[in-house]
């Protein structure tokens, strides 16, 4: 691991960033230019005292999930992000797998918007960042474990996935998951990340099993949503899907219905969480 090498670089790329950059408030008046270490360690979910000894070369060797944080934190490139990674004597994700770097690019689309509620997934519907909006309208899922943090896995695994949405909609939800999964098969024929994933939801789920069996097919561009929110009711949203070139990795963006109520209960829980991180502030002061 070449510590001085990896010091240098971390340094010169957070001096690039902006707060802006990052979705950040531009705070006081700055002495330096760039990103502060503490705001470079908030959005790699580490300490200040962890960040701080690897830019002063005297940190243990990064994980590769240190180092996946790292790199979505600081708006690393493809090309960046596997430097990051031969720098600390570890082998660069394969590229021909499911991808869980978000390019600089959508990282910067997903803090723009920050009044919609939007998320990045991988093509097997694995949450890698989420806004904040979407955490307030969803829940925290990027934080999760293991295959929990993938959607159709708990879709069919644990009841409480199912519990913000009516359940008149559950089975058409359900078939969603499946035919889209059925389109990623198709398209990467022969992955062993895709392989492990099927053959795990058809062991966990009889239901999944059934609906693979059925072999419907079709790529998720567009959907309807309804979310029970348990702090200000149903809300009626439309779920729109970006994909990358590769179609590797999606932004799902929600937006409230036409018709409906939703922008307004969009706006009240806007609110509400503002409130809510301002209790939690001074609550920490």
């Amino acid at each position: 691991m070449d510590r001085t090498e990896l010091a240098d670089f971390l340094r010169r790329r957070r001096e690039q960033l902006t707060p802006a950059d990052v979705g950040l408030p531009p705070g006081v008046r700055r002495r330096t230019p760039g990103l502060r270490r503490d705001e470079v360690a908030l959005l790699a979910g580490m300490s200040t005292d962890y960040y701080t000894r690897l830019e002063q070369s005297r940190g243990p060797r990064p994980s590769t999930q240190v180092l996946a944080a790292l790199a979505r934190a600081l708006r690393f490139s493809s090309d960046e992000r596997d430097y990051l990674y031969h720098l600390c004597d570890h082998a660069p994700p394969g590229r021909e797998f499911t991808d869980h770097h978000v390019g600089p690019g959508l990282m910067h689309l997903l803090a723009k918007l920050d009044d919609t509620a939007a998320t990045v997934i991988t093509d097997l519907g694995e949450v890698l960042v989420q806004n904040r909006m979407h955490t307030l309208l969803v829940g925290d899922h990027a934080n999760r474990r293991g295959w929990d943090r993938f959607y159709a896995y708990r879709w069919f695994t644990d009841p409480e996935a199912r519990a913000i949405f009516p359940e008149e909609d559950w089975d058409r939800l359900g078939r969603k998951h499946v035919a889209d999964l059925r389109a990623t098969a198709a398209r990467r024929s022969g992955d062993a990340d895709v392989t492990e994933f099927i053959g795990e939801l058809r062991s966990a789920s009889a239901e999944f099993a059934r609906l693979w069996d059925e072999h419907e097919v079709a790529v998720r561009l567009s959907d309807t949503k309804r979310i029970q929110h348990p702090r200000v009711g149903l809300i009626d949203t439309i779920c729109e899907t970006l994909l990358t070139p590769n179609a590797a990795q999606r932004l799902l963006v929600y937006l409230p219905r036409p018709g409906t109520d939703a922008a307004e209960k969009l706006d009240l829980l806007r609110v509400i969480g503002t409130q809510t991180m301002a209790d939690e502030g001074a609550r920490r002061s």
